[in-house]
């Protein structure tokens, strides 16, 4: 019961701001529940602030003891959704498929694949030495195992 009205507030609240997303959403059994969300721009502070209020404000505490705790999703988490590719055009991925591993720039997302573009050092065709190289790997979404982007320090 908690579970359904607090998913329906959420909803109501996702939809008063169409550039934010659902990430993962629970309840507990001991009746904690959290939600993380993304953006299309990022989510801020107020972003957290209004899909909690939204949330707690609409809940009553007398009829069920609650905890609620709305987070976005860090840095370090793993893209999981198409949406969260675009967001991310020309930032630099590292990629993980059954076969490969991959690092590079994202430099298109689609609903159903996105594009890694990176350079790498190569033997000459002809001769000693080595050349630069650009490489270019579509890779179809539904083959990733996992991505995340790579942050520079």
């Amino acid at each position: 019961m908690l579970k359904e009205k607090a998913r329906v507030l959420l909803e109501q609240a996702l939809a008063e701001n169409e550039s934010l997303f659902l990430i993962d959403f629970s309840v507990s059994s001991d009746h904690t529940i959290k939600v993380v969300i993304d953006g299309d721009q990022g989510v801020s502070l107020q972003d957290c602030m209004a899909v909690s209020r939204a949330i707690e404000h609409k809940l009553d505490r007398e009829e069920e003891d609650f905890s609620l705790e709305v987070t976005s999703a860090g840095a370090t988490s793993p893209i999981i959704l198409a949406r969260q590719y675009k967001k991310n055009i020309g930032r630099k991925l590292k990629v993980i498929t059954e076969d490969h591993n991959y690092e590079g720039n994202l430099t298109a997302a689609g609903e159903e694949s996105i594009v890694l573009e990176w350079k790498t050092r190569e033997p000459k065709p002809v001769g000693k030495g080595k050349v630069t190289v650009q490489k270019r790997q579509e890779i179809s979404i539904a083959d990733i195992k996992e991505a995340k982007v790579v942050l520079k320090f």
